[in-house]
């Protein structure tokens, strides 16, 4: 984490993209200083220092997920967002909550691979074009002659008339300096023609590496994830890679070279180390819908095994343990979990108390009032009309959003929000498609065109649509 990151700084940056929600805002970027604070205080107190769990609670569409994932981004911290809804108590079908972890790391293992990659791309490329070269060059060479045609030579050589005194040979040193010269000097013409693309319709054959597959799935199906992976590196590593050669055009061999020499250059188990490393001291754990796995909400739907029993396993995980994977053991002491959902039809204190306590900071959003929505529409990096603008622009429309057409339709969003069911900023999105669906749909008849979205054409398009009741709970 950048030490010059302090909370005032994060909570600017996700200003750029996060409309309102100032507490969520300073109880998030405060967790992610902590991070840095903890980092820097002595080896023996560090381990002692947990981090603040948090709570999101506020309704759907208001930008708890959307301020986790731009934390995370902004500080390039391990990430991931699972539904609480998706697991169930171990024994029964269904995700157990250990599967976050295993998937968290995935993800990281991923990136990390991926930044190493692109750091040895240089290196592996000119590997690669070495390879490709040294075929060439093999290529080039006379092939030796068969053994009877060798003979035949050497019986002319000798009925041949000798004159009486032979010249003088040039010694063989002489020979081999002014053959590696040339040799020298062809790879320099070959490299500068491969790297002009001269040589890219030309066929060579060159051996590759093939890694060993399974020919079956040993195992599949949840709860066997772990077991399956372990058969399968148990086989790859009994079954040595498989050389072959294969013919194909320069360019392709230059792209499948560029990948093996890349996999030799890359330390895999370095790859998993720092991985793990990176979860345990920087990851983020976005656990949404932790109402419907409350109380009250499930009482009546049956066994308690995606309810309470869900809390109960994830007390172990939240609060630090180890997690085995295939890759290695990931302790998530220092985790941090953000939860979050609307509490629509249960209450923050319908959760386990144990699992209550493992969230001891916890921050309401507020719903977004119609000036939000329309700052939402606006002024954000990502926002909505810069979005639409940018999409029909690359039909040739330029499409124009005036302030009292912004402004019409965060009204018109807002209204239906208030009389159906509250989703958010969600709900700009299906009144943003309803008002720019006739341009969408026929675009090449606006092509050239400036639309100008006003007043008038967002009450043309909505205004029916707004006051029929029944309508709109199908359409908007």
């Amino acid at each position: 984490m950048d030490p010059e990151l302090r909370p005032a700084e994060i909570v600017s940056a996700l200003d750029r993209y996060i409309v309102g929600q100032a507490d969520a805002k300073r109880a998030m970027a405060i967790a992610l200083r902590n991070r840095y604070r903890r980092m820097q205080v002595p080896a023996e107190r560090r381990q002692d220092i947990v981090p603040s769990n948090i709570l999101l609670i506020g309704p759907t569409g208001v930008g708890k997920t959307e301020i986790a994932r731009r934390l995370a981004q902004l500080t390039n911290s391990p990430f991931i967002k699972v539904e609480a809804t998706k697991f169930t108590e171990v024994g029964y079908v269904g995700r157990d909550v250990e599967s976050i972890v295993r998937d968290l790391l995935e993800q990281t293992i991923t990136q990390v691979q991926s930044q190493r990659v692109a750091d040895a791309e240089a290196e592996a490329k000119q590997r690669a074009e070495a390879r490709i070269v040294d075929r060439l060059i093999e290529a080039d060479q006379p092939q030796p002659q068969p053994p009877q045609a060798a003979a035949e030579a050497v019986q002319d050589s000798e009925a041949a008339p000798r004159p009486d005194e032979p010249p003088d040979e040039p010694p063989a040193g002489a020979d081999q300096l002014a053959a590696a010269r040339r040799e020298r000097a062809h790879r320099r013409q070959l490299l500068r023609k491969l790297a002009a693309r001269k040589l890219d319709d030309r066929q060579i054959e060159i051996e590759v590496e093939e890694a060993y597959s399974p020919p079956v799935e040993v195992f599949s199906g949840s709860g066997y994830e772990e077991i399956g992976w372990s058969l399968s590196d148990f086989f790859s590593q009994l079954a040595p890679p498989r050389k072959r050669t294969k013919r194909m055009t320069v360019a392709d061999a230059r792209h499948v070279l560029t990948q093996e020499e890349t996999e030799r250059l890359v330390d895999v188990d370095r790859v998993y180390d720092d991985a793990i490393h990176l979860v345990e001291e920087n990851g983020i754990v976005f656990i949404d819908e932790v109402d419907k796995i409350a109380g009250p909400y499930v009482e009546a739907h049956g066994p308690d095994v995606s309810g309470a029993g869900v809390q109960r396993d994830l007390l172990p995980i939240i609060e630090g343990s180890t997690v085995s994977t295939r890759y290695g053991q990931v302790r998530t002491d220092h985790v941090l979990f953000v939860a979050a959902g609307a509490f629509t039809s249960a209450r923050p204190s319908d959760l386990i108390p144990e699992f209550q306590g493992r969230f001891p900071i916890r921050v309401e959003l507020q719903p977004l009032v119609e000036a939000d929505l329309c700052q939402i529409l606006v002024e954000p990096r990502n926002a909505l009309t810069q979005q639409y603008s940018a999409l029909l622009a690359t039909e040739g429309v330029e499409v124009e959003f005036t302030k009292e057409g912004v402004e019409e339709l965060a009204h018109h969003a807002f209204l239906v929000n208030e009389r159906d069911e509250n989703i958010g900023a969600r709900r700009l999105f299906t009144v943003m498609e309803r008002v720019l669906q006739d341009i969408s749909f026929a675009a090449e008849e606006y092509q050239g065109q400036k639309v100008s979205i006003d007043r008038e054409f967002v009450r043309a398009k909505l205004g029916d649509l707004v006051r029929d009741e029944d309508l709109r709970r199908y359409v908007l």
